[in-house]
């Protein structure tokens, strides 16, 4: 006979958007961003019992998330994670813990005849900034900052030999290639002990998120990479340096491959070497290289 060992649940995909409207000026700030509340408590009836009277309808989170975006700064996502969540579990004496991720999409303002329109915005890419809020009673706020699905290119400038070679192998090395991948890069700050500390650092989430993309691209297209491993590695540790609040650092980086296509067949046409040109875009499969990077002392809040 089994036991329920674990329960969470909440409501998904609730899409949000705020306009901030600054009067003086005439100048909108525009937010979009998708939310997913899962509430963990005193629910266990509910699953092995039918026992629905523990139960917060997910369609009351949905309504939660609109109202709490109404009152509250929805800006940085960190903090609004944190007010979100922890409304719910200073609400509802039942539930403990409270886990919200948002996605925020981007809104990227236009420039029309040289200025910064006031009302006017444009999607520039499928880039997203992400946050991972888990609100614990009497225990504190453990929050993760990201990037995802930001693509970069670089056609020269990344190497990767000596790897490991038997009769498996057929990789050759290669001292100059086409680096692409999609980062998907994270930041874990040392656990908060509630909402005012949030509140407190609030001014740091916006200017580390800048710092490390800032360092994703610097070292992305500066460095001559021995490898990808060795590259997000250096990431990693430039970004701990850069915020003594920050505990971890991790990045995922798919490779996405361009290979060369011998066209030799056709009058010799060089297209292979130091003659490539024209490359054959792969879709997959691809190489998968993560790592998490970790503060020797946990910075202290």
């Amino acid at each position: 006979m089994g036991y329920l060992s674990a329960a969470r649940y909440g409501k998904d995909n609730v899409r949000v958007y705020k306009v901030e409207r600054d009067e003086a000026t005439k100048t909108h700030t525009v937010y979009e961003m998708t939310v997913c509340v899962l509430l963990e408590g005193e629910i266990d009836t509910s699953y092995t019992e039918a026992d629905n009277s523990v139960v917060v309808a997910t369609d009351s989170m949905k309504n939660t998330t609109y109202i709490m975006a109404k009152q509250n700064p929805i800006h940085p996502p960190e903090l609004f994670a944190s007010t979100l969540g922890n409304h719910f579990v200073q609400k509802y004496k039942h539930i403990h813990a409270a886990h919200i991720s948002i996605v925020q999409h981007r809104w990227t303002r236009m420039t029309v005849d040289g200025k910064p329109h006031p009302h006017s915005f444009f999607r520039d890419g499928n880039e997203k900034r992400v946050v991972q809020a888990d609100i614990y009673e009497g225990k504190g706020i453990e929050i993760r900052s990201g990037i995802s699905d930001l693509l970069v290119l670089k056609s020269t400038g990344s190497e990767f030999h000596h790897f490991v070679r038997d009769d498996f192998t057929t990789l050759p090395d290669v001292y100059d290639r086409i680096l692409s991948t999609s980062v998907d890069a994270g930041w874990k700050w040392s656990t908060f002990s509630g909402l005012d500390a949030v509140k407190k650092a609030v001014s740091k989430f916006d200017e580390t998120w800048t710092k490390s993309r800032e360092i994703t691209f610097r070292l992305f297209a500066t460095e001559e990479s021995p490898s990808v491993q060795n590259t997000m590695y250096k990431m990693c540790q430039e970004i701990l340096a850069a915020q003594p609040l920050v505990a971890a650092v991790d990045y995922s980086l798919p490779n996405k491959h361009y290979f060369e296509i011998d066209l030799s067949w056709h009058h010799g046409l060089k297209n292979t070497g130091k003659d490539a040109e024209v490359y054959a875009p792969q879709s997959d499969p691809n190489g998968l290289i993560k790592c998490t990077v970790s503060r020797d002392v946990k910075a202290k809040l």
